[in-house]
């Protein structure tokens, strides 16, 4: 039986708050300050890392086998990359964009000021009543265009708003919480498994128990774009378990109700040992835990191994639909990645 309740009411309304705050790769600052007064209200202490990660230390009962736990705050997005002369925005991706998900999405351009002006993401000469191929043109980085919602129809106008290129774009994210226990948003990658770390340490914090090893948390916000995973990890860790989001597809057993265990991905194998003990402790405590290959993926643990870290690297995360793209994810998973990660921590 499972030593933790975790509570579903806390996790689901800090991750629809996280997800509501934007955070693409580069401009992450109020999502971990977001995070950062979480931690900080249970007692938690936390430092920043000069790329402006969060570090969290979690006192154990004992530190000769010191542990570590990662999941990442930055999400995909976009920035300016071109202001047209027509007054409209070319953008260039984040990693992982994918461009015709992002058709028609509302967004915002963050400006160097601080103002952030509202547009959507459209086709150029879009309009299906002017365009024979409009529905069937490419949807592609040089195609797509931001229209701005104020009167510009210049650059010169655009710039007059204080939108400059390199400006961050914060797609609008689109959460849903359905009465099913469905979560769905864009950028549940990896917000799910920050939600589900806080509500982890949630239980343990209230339920009075200290956790059998000295833990550090890294909230990296460099991960979509591979250089997040070490920052600020102690040298001395001996494990740590990546969070980040499990993936669903074709030939896979996880899906969007179950914690999924990655054993390998593009990188090659994780840690057979620590795999194995997450796999036996999730048995031992009635968690279905759903053991997969991934075929086009890459974690803070990969980074982590190839900038020379020493530790054992297991991954483990909820099961999340269509990852990059609209995703959908459950509560079930949620609770049970949560569940997972309050009883390693407390796992001799």
């Amino acid at each position: 039986m499972a030593l933790f309740e975790i509570s579903t009411d806390y996790l689901k309304r800090t991750l629809v708050d996280l997800l509501n705050t934007p955070s693409p790769t580069g401009d992450t600052e109020y999502a971990i300050s977001f995070v950062q007064g979480e931690l900080e209200s249970m007692g938690v202490p936390t430092e920043r890392t000069t790329k402006g990660a969060l570090l969290a230390h979690i006192e154990g009962l004992r530190s000769d086998q010191p542990r570590a736990l990662t999941a990442h705050v930055d999400t995909l997005g976009a920035m300016v990359k071109e202001i047209k002369p027509n007054g409209r925005l070319r953008l260039t991706a984040l990693n992982g964009l994918m461009w015709p998900t992002v058709e028609s999405e509302s967004l915002w351009i963050a400006t160097r000021s601080g103002r952030q002006v509202r547009g959507s993401l459209v086709l150029e000469n879009g309009a299906a009543h002017v365009n024979r191929e409009a529905a069937t043109s490419p949807r592609t980085e040089e195609s797509l265009e931001v229209r701005l919602d104020e009167r510009t129809s210049r650059a010169e106008e655009t710039r007059m708003l204080g939108i400059e290129v390199g400006d961050f774009v914060y797609f609008d994210p689109r959460v849903e919480v359905s009465e099913a226990g469905f979560v769905r948003s864009r950028f549940l990658d990896d917000k799910a498994c920050v939600a589900a770390a806080l509500a982890a340490v949630k239980a343990i914090v209230d339920g009075g128990v200290t956790p059998a090893q000295q833990t550090t948390l890294l909230i990296s916000n460099y991960e979509e774009v591979g250089h997040g995973g070490r920052d600020g990890l102690p040298d001395d860790i001996v494990e740590l378990v990546v969070l980040d989001m499990a993936c669903i597809g074709k030939g896979l057993q996880g899906d969007e109700f179950h914690c999924s265990l990655c054993v390998k991905d593009s990188s090659g194998p994780y840690s057979k040992n620590l795999s194995d003990k997450l796999r036996n402790l999730a048995e031992r405590r009635g968690i279905d835990l759903k053991a997969d290959v991934y075929p086009f993926y890459g974690s803070d643990g990969s980074f982590y191994w190839r900038s020379g870290g020493r530790a054992e690297v297991a991954l483990i995360g909820p099961g999340v639909d269509t990852s990059h793209g609209y995703e959908r994810t459950h509560s079930e998973a949620l609770v049970d990645t949560a569940r997972l990660i309050a009883e390693y921590l407390v796992e001799e």
